[in-house]
């Protein structure tokens, strides 16, 4: 999973990142940014994972991983019309998911107030211009195409979804409220348009007001996934033991680290799901979406066990846990074999057979 960090300069963007990944990026301010983005991956913190490489004592133990690229700020320049076109940005269309960090502190550097409101309301159409270009200039080429006589099928289900789409941009729409057809979205894929991933924001309070802006959180959940983080103080805590982490976190009144808010949203957000494979070689964690079948799930451990796919050996790891092994689930009947159209489970855990 990738997860792109974008918003205004100053918004705090990299230190949210910092807090994320643990790294020592270089916090700057607007005249110093580089254009290339910071790039880490974390693993995914799973307490099943780690009960299952006690069980088997595998020589290989691999949690799921998340990679967090924090982008370049953006230029709060009204002119500019296409915010998302410079070089530093051609990683965004990667992202699986954007994440807009937004400023909930007065900018040190200006002294303006936060805003949060209109710097997501800024981003928000700089992404909806950057689509429409794009959109408008396929669909001038698609009209080339058709007066030199090129009228095919695929041609024309272009031309129908390009110009939904361009209709649903022009009323200051995002692509992912769109419902385009199955063969629609298809066709527009490789476009990798900005406004049809999904978007969470995430609040950046200082220490003073974190935990104080439920009025503002609710307001803008109306229409964006909402997750408040105190970004300084959470990338401050990377410095410290765990004992002395837990106790300010208390004093803050936060449960978990900035990582594990943000991986459980996520997983909520893109509809993400993990299944397991164990043995003697290796426990890993595997991350798939939500109503994936079988031979997705084979087809994400390796090509060839989708292609040659025979069926599934298959129980879950709760039974697994309450059972104690795999002979019991056995004796239980709880170890199952499944087809390709089964529909894979949080928590199951997969052997496949296969042949090619």
């Amino acid at each position: 999973m990738k997860i792109g960090l974008i918003g205004l300069q100053n918004s705090g963007k990299t230190t949210i990142f910092n807090s994320l990944t643990g790294l020592e990026a270089e916090v700057t301010s607007y005249s110093s940014q580089k254009i290339e983005p910071n790039q880490g991956i974390v693993q995914v913190e799973d307490e099943r994972v780690e009960k299952l490489s006690e069980m088997y004592n595998p020589k290989k133990t691999i949690f799921a991983t998340i990679e967090y690229i924090d982008f370049v700020g953006l230029s709060e320049n009204k002119n500019n019309n296409d915010a998302f076109s410079n070089s530093g940005m051609g990683l965004v269309k990667t992202a699986d998911a954007l994440a807009l960090v937004v400023r909930n502190f007065d900018d040190p550097i200006s002294g303006n107030a936060a805003d949060p409101f209109s710097d997501v309301d800024s981003i928000d159409s700089d992404m909806i211009i950057s689509d429409l270009i794009i959109a408008e200039k396929r669909l001038d080429k698609v009209e080339l195409s058709k007066k030199r006589g090129i009228k095919d099928s695929a041609l024309q289900l272009e031309e129908k979804a390009l110009l939904k789409i361009i209709a649903h941009l022009e009323d200051s729409n995002p692509i992912r409220t769109l419902d385009l057809a199955s063969d629609e979205e298809k066709a527009v894929r490789g476009f990798q348009f900005i406004t049809q991933k999904p978007l969470l924001v995430i609040l950046n309070s200082d220490e003073d007001n974190f935990g104080n802006n439920d009025l503002l959180i609710n307001s803008l959940s109306k229409k964006y996934n909402v997750i408040e983080f105190a970004g300084t103080f959470e990338m401050e805590l990377n410095s410290l033991d765990t004992d002395e982490a837990i106790e300010f976190m208390k004093d803050m009144n936060i449960s978990e680290s900035a990582r594990n808010r943000l991986t459980k949203f996520s997983y909520d957000l893109l509809g993400y799901l993990s299944f397991f494979t164990v043995g003697e070689d290796e426990v890993r964690a595997w991350t798939i979406t939500k109503g994936d079948n079988a031979v997705e799930a084979a087809g994400k451990i390796h090509s060839d066990l989708a292609r040659g796919f025979i069926r599934a050996e298959c129980f879950s790891y709760n039974d697994l846990i309450q059972y104690g092994s795999e002979k019991n689930l056995k004796e239980k009947g709880l170890f199952r074999l499944e087809g390709k159209k089964y529909i894979v489970q949080d928590g199951d855990i997969l052997n496949i057979r296969f042949s090619v």
